[in-house]
């Protein structure tokens, strides 16, 4: 590991307990800073409503360091929007932001549509699919955001079990992503989950962010927030544990082709590889190749949207 990675994990990298939530009201009163928590929710209303229960009874009633939840749904076909909305959520579908602009499946297609309909200073997100949810997710990655003026962006760190398995979770993290991030970006090898999808940054920052579309959003914002404003605005916080579902053998291959492709587009753009991923199934009559498209496509940073340009001037 670098030097300066070492010295980044020892400056950076903190736990929830470390900021309690009543000094993040001090702050977050000092600098006039407002949060908003964004779900992107997708045939999630076994979880979506009990995350949001949570929030904002730890971090609305009880103690006010958030200060709205939209939750995006992009197509469910159960109860989704209607669990958060009972919950207390505000609900959005994805094809009704930025309309002009047809919505393409995939998590960071609804991140990035979320910046238009969020006005939090600091945006939280949280997936929609975790079981057992604690609020240090919320507080502890908005945490330093609030107390630290040279923090960009704060990635949640966790223990990932797989079954009754300790520290198994994260597959594609361990087969893909580390070894990408330790080969091409070694200053990013500090961290502990790279894909995680629990994170808190500056709007002022995710505005200048491309966002791929697909499952390749949390490597290429991590990437890019790396050029844009160095290591030393980036950081990590230990929430414990992190409970969810966990996606099938062939899911987990699709994400790591987008992982993949986004991380060689932003190696040597313009050097074009072959965007599907073919995978087998066994069927009636042997093994049957079913080819996938693999994510490629990127939105351009929300600054240079009209629409967004124009809400921020009003």
């Amino acid at each position: 590991m670098l030097e300066e990675v070492e010295r980044w994990l020892d400056a950076r990298s903190w736990s929830a307990g470390d900021r309690p939530v009543r000094e993040l009201l001090s702050a977050k009163q000092a600098s006039g800073q407002s949060v908003s928590v964004v779900l992107p929710a997708l045939d999630e209303e076994a979880t979506v409503g009990e995350i949001v229960t949570v929030i904002r009874r730890e971090l609305m009633v009880r103690a006010p360091l958030v200060d709205e939840i939209v939750v995006v749904d992009s197509g469910s076909s159960d109860r989704t929007s209607a669990v958060a909305a009972a919950a207390g959520a505000r609900v959005v579908h994805r094809d009704t932001i930025l309309p002009r602009i047809p919505a393409v499946p995939g998590k960071g297609e609804v991140l990035w549509r979320s910046l238009l309909v969020t006005s939090g200073d600091i945006v939280c997100f949280v997936d929609a699919d975790l079981r057992e949810f604690s609020a240090d997710f919320v507080s502890g990655t908005v945490g330093p955001l609030l107390t630290e003026p040279d923090v960009q962006l704060v990635k949640a760190m966790y223990d990932r079990p797989l079954g009754t398995r300790p520290g198994q979770g994260g597959r594609v993290t361990e087969l893909v992503a580390r070894p990408l991030l330790n080969l091409h970006w070694p200053r990013l090898a500090g961290f502990v989950q790279p894909l995680g999808g629990e994170y808190a940054a500056r709007r002022s920052l995710l505005e200048r962010l491309p966002f791929p579309v697909g499952y390749g959003v949390e490597l290429g914002m991590l990437v890019d927030a790396l050029h844009l404003v160095g290591l030393d605005a980036l950081a990590q916080v230990d929430v414990g544990v992190r409970i969810h579902h966990h996606q099938d053998g062939q899911a987990l291959g699709r994400m790591s082709a987008a992982i993949y492709r986004t991380a060689q587009l932003r190696l040597a753009r313009g050097h074009l590889v072959r965007p599907a991923l073919t995978q087998f199934e066994r069927g009636p009559a042997g093994f049957e190749p079913r080819t996938h498209a693999v994510d490629t496509e990127e939105r351009p940073p929300m600054s240079e949207i009209a629409e967004y340009v124009a809400r921020r001037v009003a």
